[in-house]
């Protein structure tokens, strides 16, 4: 069964292009609840806007890591976040999509602003430096490494975690769907939290 929390986690060390932690470790930690998840971030909206955590006080979020060259678990699970926000009907106005990329090298503002409507028209897109989202990353205890193809120079991909985490009104972590929920699944967790802090 934990095979299926694994979705685009690897084995591999971590490296200086990545998180500073193993993927094995990291997984632990938020499988099992054993570190705090979450916390302050300072990024960059696909609008150019400076957005940091506090800006989304008074709403649950829904915050998912991955870039947008992503080639399935990333469109897989945020086209699930849009669908479980269109199953929510008029509360989905007390819930913020977020979606934080692991390569600021390519995922520009502008990129985002291409990629993040396709999922939802309330998802927004963060990036920033590449200091600013390896902090968020380790905030959120995610697992990412750049990865090099040899036949292709140019080209990399992103080996990550694949979690959409729940926090509540006050930035707190509430907890985990794991790659693959079903918008439905979602919406049933999501719910009983609807009418708390409001």
């Amino acid at each position: 069964m934990a095979a299926l929390w694994l979705g685009c986690w690897s084995a591999a060390p971590a490296s200086a292009q990545g998180s500073s932690r193993s993927a094995a470790e990291l997984m632990d930690a938020v499988m099992w609840n054993r570190e705090p998840i979450g916390g302050a971030f300072q990024l960059i909206d696909q609008s150019g806007h400076a957005r940091s955590d506090r800006d989304y006080r008074g709403q649950l979020l829904l915050v998912y890591f991955g870039f947008t060259y992503c080639p399935d678990i990333c469109p897989t699970d945020l086209q699930a976040i849009g669908l479980a926000m269109d199953r929510l009907g008029a509360d989905a106005a007390h819930v913020q999509p977020l979606f934080i990329t692991l390569d600021p090298e390519r995922d520009t503002r502008e990129q985002l602003a291409q990629y993040v409507p396709m999922f939802h028209p309330k998802l927004i897109g963060l990036t920033g430096s590449t200091a600013a989202i390896h902090a968020a990353a380790e905030a959120y205890r995610v697992y990412y490494k750049r990865i090099d193809f040899d036949d292709r120079p140019a080209d990399y991909t992103v080996d990550h975690s694949a979690f959409v985490y729940l926090m509540d009104r006050d930035g707190k972590y509430l907890g985990f769907f794991p790659p693959d929920t079903s918008a439905e699944k979602m919406v049933d967790m999501i719910r009983p939290y609807l009418g708390i802090g409001k």
